[in-house]
């Protein structure tokens, strides 16, 4: 028996994994994967044709960026739920308005026109009631210095390059939104309580929170 089935968790769920950059949202959508035999489902980084030129020039290739973010993940979002489910997502479409494109709006590397441009697109893609929000969401959290340490560590080039200020700036961001965040369910993990890497047995009890949590979503829907 896997764990999916030892704790009841549904065949068709959808969870995304969201938080900061550095914070092992690969990491945990690979073992939560592999632990519910869910398939997964990750940003297309390698074939992004602005990334690296967004690295090197915010203010230019923010809203390029952004829209390109968007367009991939509105239409893997739609293969999830048209596969019929069973998925672990890296990373959530909700991260890109409520914490990179409005941040760049508010630094300037953004214009209004364009931020409101953006804007209108997301809520328009994103916000009917007719697009298929994911089960549950988890956030996974910890402190600025281990993040950091793990951007050193394992971030790509372009991100170890980074001003630290910027790494900090996100990470305020990110708390709070996640702190008015309510499109769907929300798990917070911290990364101190796992070691996913040393002991795969780790994430037992967080699947244990999930099933708790996707219980106590579907008994609020009744």
């Amino acid at each position: 028996m896997n764990l999916r089935e030892k704790y009841g968790i549904p065949h068709d769920a959808v969870i995304t994994i969201a938080g900061t950059v550095g914070v092992g949202k690969s990491t945990m959508t690979r073992a939560l994967a592999n632990a519910l035999q869910f398939r997964t489902s990750f940003e297309k980084v390698d074939t992004n044709p602005y990334l690296d030129k967004f690295y090197a020039d915010f203010e230019r290739w923010s809203f390029h960026l952004q829209i390109y973010f968007l367009a991939e993940r509105f239409k893997e979002q739609k293969r999830i739920f048209e596969y019929g489910g069973g998925f672990v997502q890296d990373r959530s479409i909700y991260e890109d308005t409520g914490i990179f494109a409005k941040m760049h709006f508010e630094k300037g590397t953004m214009t209004k026109v364009d931020y409101e441009t953006y804007t209108s697109l997301f809520e328009a893609m994103v916000m009917s009631p007719y697009f298929p929000h994911p089960d549950l969401l988890i956030y996974l959290e910890g402190s600025f210095e281990e993040i950091l340490k793990r951007i050193r560590e394992r971030g790509r080039p372009m991100e170890q390059q980074t001003p630290i200020e910027y790494w900090r700036e996100m990470y305020l961001r990110y708390e709070r939104w996640i702190n008015r965040f309510n499109a769907c369910p929300v798990l917070r993990i911290n990364i101190s309580d796992y070691d996913i890497l040393e002991n795969e047995q780790s994430v037992e009890p967080i699947v244990e929170k999930i099933a708790y949590m996707l219980d106590q979503s579907r008994y609020l829907k009744k």
